[in-house]
């Protein structure tokens, strides 16, 4: 494995990491199988990467396929053995046919993280917000986690010991500066997913988590924060952090490792919010 994974970082997703070698020494997932939706760069190839370096194997999905073909040069520069496949979260038939083709490959999976969605850059006002913005949002990030939960959750319980990981937000869960209502509106769905998901399957054996970043600085976040808040109001807000930082993608990599690891095996249902304190329940 290459020692300088934070190249590998930059190189596939504009992310900045403190930690060159996250999970180096850790080897949880040994033996596992994960499958990663809308992962080929930011936090989804961060947390593929750290799912990769303990142990597991691991596709990552997209529609996008020249990210995909970015992201599998930077992996198997670094050595790392990642395998791509182009799945669009938005089309029902395409996410069957990828997670089947992927459980063929693979005999199966353990892990499913529910990284695709965004708030597409609708806008932020709710007076603004179209039926059409409303729609596209919601069935990104609702619809996606629904689409790939269902092509998954049969080899999921197959296995006994199944994880499905959900990306919801700080938005969902207190309101968001700067992404708008459909995105808050579409991430408290998928807390509420979540629950009901764990509820129903934990008696198969899968456990059911949501984690809700709060602002992490990859490209596409970057951008939206410094169009829609002033200088100043991006100050305030960093200093309403008690750890005076933004989170790194690399840090909700690290909450995706624990939960799909055996020492989360107790835990399910759980919507765990990952901000510094920026917003405490």
């Amino acid at each position: 494995m290459s020692d300088n994974i934070e190249d590998l970082y930059r190189d596939a997703g504009s992310v900045t990491v403190r930690d060159s070698n996250p999970g180096r020494d850790c080897r949880r997932l040994t033996g596992r199988v994960a499958v990663l939706t809308g992962a080929a760069r930011g936090i989804g190839f961060a947390t593929a990467i750290r799912l990769t370096a303990e142990g597991a194997r691991v596709w990552i999905t997209d529609r996008d396929e020249a990210a995909l073909a970015t992201a599998a040069q930077a992996a198997e520069q670094a050595g790392l053995p990642l395998q791509t496949r182009r799945m669009d979260a938005g089309d029902t038939e395409d996410v069957q046919t990828g997670i089947a083709a992927i459980v063929a490959a693979a005999s199966g999976i353990d892990i499913l993280v529910n990284n695709a969605g965004g708030s597409l850059h609708t806008p932020y006002r709710f007076g603004e917000v179209g039926d059409g913005d409303w729609q596209r949002v919601m069935d990104l990030n609702v619809m996606g986690a629904v689409r790939a939960s269902r092509a998954a959750v049969g080899t999921l319980a197959a296995r006994g010991h199944g994880r499905i990981i959900n990306f919801g937000s700080k938005a969902g869960r207190f309101g968001s500066l700067f992404a708008g209502p459909s995105y808050s509106a579409a991430k408290g769905a998928v807390a509420a997913l979540t629950r009901q998901l764990a509820m129903e399957y934990g008696p198969q054996g899968i456990t059911v988590n949501c984690i809700c970043p709060g602002v992490v600085m990859t490209e596409r976040s970057r951008g939206l924060w410094e169009s829609r808040r002033t200088q100043e109001e991006r100050n305030k807000a960093l200093q309403d952090i008690p750890l005076r930082r933004y989170a790194e993608a690399e840090d909700i990599a690290a909450v995706v490792a624990f939960l799909a690891s055996d020492d989360a095996a107790f835990i399910t249902g759980v919507t765990l919010d990952v901000n510094g304190g920026q917003a405490m329940a």
